[in-house]
């Protein structure tokens, strides 16, 4: 069953709401470009692994970063990005810039806090793994919607400059409202082209007598989608506790993002994870 073969007057209700909240599941989906970490060469750094304890200047580089960062100060943290930056996304630094002033746009109060996973050093060049942890709320007129973001990515230095950026792992949930469906999501973080895979999305409160909404939505990843521009979907009526898709990886090593949207009297709940799409 769509959305369309429900009674008008509910149907009318969902999508009074979901209307508000169409922007925002394209935010969900442009995360990973929020990621920066703020590691940058030291000329007395020349061993660096990830069994190693973090320089203390390097601790206290990220501490700023991450503050200028959370108080949204665009130049500050665009002063980190050499002009010919890339990242595994298609972005350069002019549209990841263009992507930041937007997102933050919608996210008046965000938090950003980065620790390093591992690091290296490539001749005048450092290589380094980070997690990023990003929680914020986007306030609108009649409800809040809360952000949690994990992203994993590797980053290059040279110059005091991040130079490329490669996006390892993400996952984005959004909710609304006092009681939105927990859920618990199965998906490998990547596969090879080509490669059928999971998405096993399980709400784990009891459906009852309550009538549980949603849909599971794949997307490309390139810099054409870091636009903001609202995703068009169809909501259809869950008659188990969750949603249960077999997917097909692409032919070619392009990542994608896989979303799942859940609704019900209580409250909504989006998350996005990324799939990451390798080569044998």
């Amino acid at each position: 069953m769509t959305i369309s073969q429900i009674p008008f007057r509910r149907q009318s209700k969902f999508l009074m709401k979901f209307k508000q909240l169409s922007i925002t599941l394209s935010s969900s989906l442009l995360l990973g470009l929020t990621v920066f970490s703020g590691i940058i060469f030291f000329p007395n750094l020349t061993l660096a692994q990830g069994r190693y304890k973090t320089p203390e200047k390097l601790t206290e580089l990220l501490e700023k970063i991450d503050r200028a960062a959370s108080r949204q100060d665009l130049e500050d943290v665009m002063d980190f990005y050499s002009n010919d930056f890339t990242n595994s996304d298609g972005l350069n630094r002019e549209n990841l810039e263009a992507a930041l002033a937007n997102f933050w746009q919608l996210y008046k109060s965000v938090k950003y806090r980065t620790k390093v996973k591992s690091w290296e050093t490539d001749g005048d060049a450092i290589v380094a793994e980070t997690i990023t942890y990003i929680t914020g709320v986007q306030e609108m007129r009649d409800r809040d919607i809360t952000l949690r973001s994990t992203i994993t990515s590797k980053q290059r230095y040279e110059d005091e400059k991040i130079v490329e950026q490669e996006i390892l792992a993400e996952q984005n949930h959004l909710t609304s409202g006092k009681k939105p469906p927990t859920v618990n999501i199965n998906l490998s973080t990547e596969v090879v082209v080509g490669e059928n895979y999971n998405f096993d999305v399980i709400v784990e409160e009891p459906l009852g007598e309550q009538m549980m909404l949603g849909t599971a939505l794949v997307e490309s990843i390139d810099e054409n989608s870091y636009n903001f521009e609202p995703t068009n979907f169809k909501l259809e009526v869950l008659s188990s506790g969750g949603i249960f898709k077999i997917g097909e990886a692409p032919e070619n090593s392009q990542d994608r993002w896989l979303s799942a949207v859940l609704m019900r009297k209580g409250g909504i709940s989006i998350s996005t994870y990324r799939l990451r799409v390798i080569s044998e």
